[in-house]
């Protein structure tokens, strides 16, 4: 054993330690906010060890069928919204959940009631798991507006009211990223600690990045500055080099390779989808967040992302985030587009 080596590891920023540290800033603060955070990690945990044994399981003829004890196996996204419903209830600090699993949003009874409300996508990109690539849980924490019997227009809030937001990345490594209105940090689960462990402190976007993503199959139903913006990317009339194009279609992959790397990720409006396709509480409340936190900008086409006000649970909206300079473009694109 090179003891050397592990004697460096001691003294290591788990995620506890690291939200405990905050905690303390906050003289008046009773740790509630801490509970609630380690029942969301714990459900990352347990999410992180389904997904690594998805493909096993379904090899073994076992993700959608019936055991040998006539039990139904749940399917991956299934058991992570039940995973993540159960660990949000129990921690007895929430009082409304908005899953992008459940038509209905969830009112915690008043004996397990708290002051937080949580939306979040159990399992963002799960149409990509049997060819294995990155897929993530995206989430968001409100605080209750006032003490009363909760009601849906607790969630309904403009996502700059946001207390906090977060993703975690089941990939090659499992990364949590969070923000609790402090600039964004990043997390790596050590699994042989089960611990998640600092690695990426204070995550700044470039201002400006090399690449954008967008699914470019879509392009024949863009709108003007949507197109303008990646005809632009392909072919710069300022002499500078073209932008490269990274598209996994995994909105956590592609959002975290953009905090980490700069550029932009666009999911525009179109003929089909005229509303945008991804769903403002839990998709672009929280990336608008963090790319915000870390330095960047997020955009509607219309209006700063957290300014939007939901009208239902389930909104859709169009997005484009990213790298400040990058965003900056396409908001000239869409303020030039409006005067004509």
């Amino acid at each position: 054993m090179d003891h050397a080596a592990d004697a460096h590891r001691t003294d290591l920023m788990t995620i506890t330690r690291f939200v405990l540290n905050e905690q303390s800033k906050y003289p008046e603060s009773r740790g509630d906010f801490t509970i609630l955070l380690s029942h969301i990690v714990l459900g990352c945990k347990f999410v992180c060890t389904a997904v690594n044994k998805a493909g096993l399981a379904k090899l073994l003829g076992l993700a959608g069928e019936t055991n040998v004890q006539g039990e139904d196996q749940k399917k991956l996204d299934v058991l992570s919204n039940e995973v993540f419903i159960k660990a949000l209830i129990s921690s007895g600090r929430t009082c409304i959940l908005v899953s992008e699993e459940d038509e209905e949003a969830t009112f915690v009874e008043p004996a397990k009631r708290g002051k937080y409300c949580v939306v979040f996508d159990p399992l963002d990109g799960s149409s990509n798991i049997d060819c294995g690539v990155s897929i993530g849980t995206i989430f968001g924490i409100y605080m209750m507006k006032d003490a009363h019997e909760p009601i849906v227009d607790d969630v309904l809030q403009p996502g700059k009211n946001m207390l906090a937001a977060g993703y975690c990345m089941y990939g090659s490594s499992c990364t949590l990223v969070l923000s609790t209105g402090n600039g964004v940090n990043g997390f790596t689960l050590d699994p042989s600690l089960g611990e998640f462990i600092l690695t990426h402190p204070d995550i700044k976007i470039p201002k400006k990045g090399k690449i954008y993503s967008v699914n470019e199959g879509n392009a024949k139903n863009w709108d003007g500055p949507t197109s303008k913006y990646v005809e632009s990317c392909k072919f710069p009339k300022d002499g500078s080099s073209p932008k490269s194009l990274r598209y996994i279609g995994s909105m956590v992959a592609d959002v975290h390779r953009t905090l980490l790397y700069g550029g932009i990720f666009l999911y525009p409006a179109d003929k089909k989808s005229p509303n945008g396709k991804l769903r403002v509480l839990y998709e672009v409340f929280p990336m608008s967040f963090l790319m915000e936190q870390a330095g960047g900008q997020a955009f509607t086409g219309k209006e700063r992302a957290l300014d939007l006000v939901p009208k239902k649970i389930h909104e859709r909206s169009p997005i484009f985030l990213g790298s400040y300079d990058d965003v900056e473009e396409i908001k000239r694109l869409y303020s030039a587009e409006e005067k004509n």
